[in-house]
C-alpha cells in the first residue's frame, strides 16, 4: 500500500485511547488512525455545490483554449489530424 506520511498532534487522552484500541486489536496506531479517517470520510460526503463554491475565483487569471483548439486536441488524442 502506498501511503503519504502525515504528522498530527493529538491530545494526550486521544493518544492513550488510540493506543488502547490498537493494543486490544493487535494493530498498529497507524492502522487504527487510518480506519478512523476512513470512517470519518465515509460519513462526511462532499457536497459538489459547496466544493465548487469554495473554489470559485481561485484562479482568476486561468485561460481556457477556445472551442476550435479543444476540437484539434481531441482529434490528436484520437489519432487523427
Amino acid at each position: 500500500m502506498s501511503a503519504t506520511r502525515t504528522q498530527i498532534y493529538l491530545q494526550p487522552w486521544q493518544r492513550r485511547r488510540l493506543d488502547e484500541i490498537a493494543g486490544s486489536r493487535g494493530l498498529s496506531l497507524a492502522s487504527v488512525v487510518r480506519e478512523a479517517v476512513d470512517l470519518y470520510i465515509e460519513k462526511s460526503p462532499v457536497d459538489p455545490t459547496t466544493a465548487l463554491k469554495s473554489t470559485f475565483g481561485a484562479a482568476p487569471d486561468a485561460e481556457a483554449p477556445d472551442r476550435g483548439e479543444w476540437t484539434l486536441r481531441s482529434q490528436r488524442l484520437q489519432g487523427g489530424e
